[in-house]
């Protein structure tokens, strides 16, 4: 939920009268009573303070709470959704390990954010690249996967030059979902997971249906008894809907971009977009943040280019968390903390717990 401001959450315990009215009208900016006058002064005045240090006492425990999330582990990093990004992003002090889903023709999910095999990643054992187009991840066995080597960028490659301080960990291979619950819970601190059901409207038999994918990740979660430390999020809301009617105890987000060039809110000839599960926008008044919540999902996460300040406040009054994807500059960053975000997903979380301690 949203940080309350410092005098939002303050116990009520007090009569409507002097003290708690005092606090909330220093908080307005009025002088604290002297300590001199009265002794019924004075106890309102201690009265005040104590409530002040429990309003400021909850306002930090709430500032700890922004959810610093690692993209696809820290694709800025190293190798994207393999256990050495994983591994980078806990040392650097995410709270939370962001990471994308499919699942092998056995069966077994396993973390990959393409459905085909990327070029531009995935090489044969001996150390070739593999030539356009992949082959999907629905037609591999686990053991067929995992003879493709996935350590480092394609040199001269567009992912090479967009990700120059990646770091190559040769002989990484295509992790499991397992590996990664296993990895984080073998932290001696909490860490929560974001995981990505990645399907579209038009996956095919290329990625497996969306009912089975959904039934898949859910189970997992259950067997590993991390229902309450775990989001699935997803641009495809039919896996979001049916989550929630397997297991309404595990939290959703809804993604959402809306750039020229790539819609998921656009709406198709029916008046709803294809990845909105037959929900349309003009039935809740055009607003996307709305759409969400009538999806389900406890978090509206965007293109952080898509947000703006009225965005977040609409989110906010609908009880929505707000987490921007992907933001990899400080001064974006900043600006977004400055709106009242809940956390951002981020490439780079050096940078962003850099900035967080700061701040």
């Amino acid at each position: 939920m949203p940080c309350p401001s410092v005098f939002q959450e303050l116990p009520e315990r007090q009569s409507a009268g002097a003290a708690g009215k005092s606090v909330r009208g220093r908080a307005a900016g009025a002088a604290f009573p002297a300590a001199t006058g009265g002794s019924d002064t004075r106890r309102r005045t201690r009265g005040a303070a104590a409530l002040l240090l429990m309003g400021l006492a909850l306002q930090a425990g709430c500032a700890s709470r922004f959810d610093v999330q690692g993209h696809r582990g820290a694709r800025g990093l190293a190798p994207e959704n393999t256990l050495a990004a994983f591994r980078t992003a806990l040392a650097a002090g995410v709270d939370t390990v962001e990471s994308d889903m499919g699942v092998t023709r056995d069966g077994v999910i396993v973390m990959a954010h393409d459905s085909l095999l990327n070029p531009q990643i995935v090489r044969h054992a001996d150390g070739r690249w593999i030539e356009p187009p992949g082959a999907p991840i629905r037609s591999l066995t686990l053991a067929q996967l995992r003879a493709y080597d996935v350590g480092r960028l394609r040199p001269g490659g567009d992912y090479a030059r967009q990700w120059p301080r990646q770091k190559p960990a040769d002989g990484e291979r295509f992790p499991t979902l397992t590996e990664l619950i296993e990895l984080v819970k073998a932290q001696p601190r909490p860490v929560a997971l974001n995981l990505e059901t990645k399907i579209t409207p038009s996956s095919g038999v290329d990625v497996v249906a969306p009912a089975e994918f959904a039934r898949r990740v859910v189970d997992a979660v259950r067997a590993a008894g991390l229902q309450s430390s775990v989001t699935v999020q997803s641009f495809d809301w039919r896996t979001l809907l049916e989550v929630r009617r397997l297991a309404p105890e595990i939290a959703t987000a809804c993604l959402t971009i809306e750039t020229e060039r790539s819609s998921t809110v656009r709406p198709g000839p029916d008046g709803a977009s294809p990845w909105h599960a037959g929900l349309k926008a003009a039935d809740h008044g055009g607003s996307v943040p709305r759409l969400v919540a009538a999806a389900g999902c406890s978090t509206w996460s965007m293109f952080w280019r898509d947000l703006t300040e009225p965005r977040v406040r609409e989110a906010r009054a609908l009880g929505l968390k707000v987490l921007p994807w992907t933001v990899n500059e400080t001064a974006d960053m900043s600006r977004l903390i400055a709106w009242g975000v809940d956390g951002l997903i981020t490439d780079y979380p050096d940078r962003l717990i850099e900035l967080r301690r700061a701040r």
